[in-house]
């Protein structure tokens, strides 16, 4: 097994690698010194997935060791569940960097590594679509969800993930994305290994595999504790908007949780608590719980109720945020959210329709990543950074 200096250098080298994932599954190799190989897994997993590339690839390293990267957007979690023990029975380690990220389902595949190392911010989770329910009849897609559900959990343990991961993820709609944190990769035992604590001990010639970068440098990290950009509005008030128009008060801090009363878009909300990711709620007489992705907040900034925003990527500081949006092509905005993160998106927030288009012409251009998604912002406290 490969030790953690390795797995940095692994990281500059696959800094070299970021074009964007093709639409079906590929596997491709990519040497890295003398003794060991890059296997790279990039796109979708689809449902009639076949490994045989895969296999005929590890076959061919001889005695060579070998990494898995991913650069997915996710796909099947059951075929992510397939290559993710496949990736455990032949005793391969997984590393993820930021730059090629690897989110939904191919989170799964990440957790088969028998050594797992992530950036922070490389991974992120969310709520499953279970897309392939839609022709089935309401108990066999019941019974489908169920069984997903239940095979997911037994992967986890199997894995030696924490199946409590589960739960947070499903906090996150599908049109979401939570991107977890060096602490919450270590909470929920998805890495294995802390490469932050090894960084500095990147060789010289490691280093000098990347190129020079063109881009201004990122800024220190002194930011005073007192800064009011990073001080979020106590929220008071605000009015429901959520992108399917409807949603209901919960009796607890959980998307499964008893319904009460029906909300609609607009509806007015007094807020009488602020939790981690949830808001206390009071409307017309009646308390109850509303995640913060559903309430615009009079408190934060505004902006038009039925616009849309595309959001890019997030960090979990705000130095690598900047950095970002002041060194790409595309005219950025950074946003803190009420979770602490920074999001990353479009300086402009357009219409529902107008956002879609756009931001699908983004990805077929390969000008943003496949992840990037259009969001109403909800968490979006104030712009931070880049307006200018």
């Amino acid at each position: 097994m490969a030790n953690r200096k390795f797995l940095i250098a692994v990281a500059a080298f696959v800094c070299l690698l970021k074009a964007a994932p093709s639409q079906a599954l590929t596997f491709s190799t990519k040497p890295f010194g003398t003794t060991t190989t890059l296997i790279v897994a990039s796109g979708v997993f689809e449902p009639n997935e076949s490994y045989t590339d895969f296999l005929s690839l590890v076959r061919g390293l001889g005695d060579k060791s070998g990494f898995v990267v991913f650069n997915s957007p996710g796909g099947n979690p059951s075929k992510a569940i397939e290559l993710g023990r496949l990736i455990r029975s032949l005793g391969l380690a997984t590393y993820q960097i930021r730059e090629m990220q690897c989110v939904s389902a191919c989170a799964l595949a990440f957790m088969g590594g028998i050594s797992r190392g992530a950036e922070t911010g490389s991974i992120g989770v969310h709520k499953s679509s279970f897309s392939d329910t839609t022709a089935l009849s309401v108990d066999d897609a019941v019974s489908y969800i169920q069984h997903q559900t239940a095979e997911t959990m037994m992967y986890l343990t199997e894995m030696g993930v924490d199946p409590a991961l589960l739960q947070l993820s499903l906090q996150y709609e599908r049109d979401d994305m939570r991107y977890l944190s060096k602490s919450e990769m270590v909470q929920y035992r998805v890495t294995t290994l802390d490469i932050d604590a090894v960084q500095p001990t990147i060789s010289r010639d490691v280093a000098a595999v990347q190129p020079e970068p063109a881009a201004k440098a990122l800024p220190g990290n002194g930011i005073a504790a007192a800064d009011t950009r990073f001080q979020i509005p106590l929220a008071k008030t605000g009015v429901l908007r959520v992108p399917k128009g409807k949603e209901f008060l919960r009796v607890d801090e959980n998307q499964d949780a008893q319904k009460t009363l029906p909300l609609h878009n607009g509806d007015r909300v007094r807020i009488v608590q602020v939790n981690d990711r949830w808001y206390r709620v009071e409307v017309d007489g009646v308390t109850g719980y509303l995640h913060h992705n559903w309430v615009k907040v009079d408190q934060f900034f505004d902006q038009p109720f039925g616009n849309r925003y595309i959001q890019i990527k997030s960090f979990d500081n705000f130095n690598e945020a900047a950095w970002y949006a002041q060194n790409s092509t595309l005219p950025l905005t950074v946003y803190l959210a009420t979770n602490r993160w920074f999001a990353v998106a479009l300086n402009r927030t357009m219409p529902q329709d107008e956002a879609r288009d756009e931001l699908k012409s983004l990805k077929e251009q390969g000008l943003v990543p496949d992840d990037a998604f259009m969001t109403v912002g909800n968490t979006y406290v104030r712009t931070v950074c880049c307006t200018d």
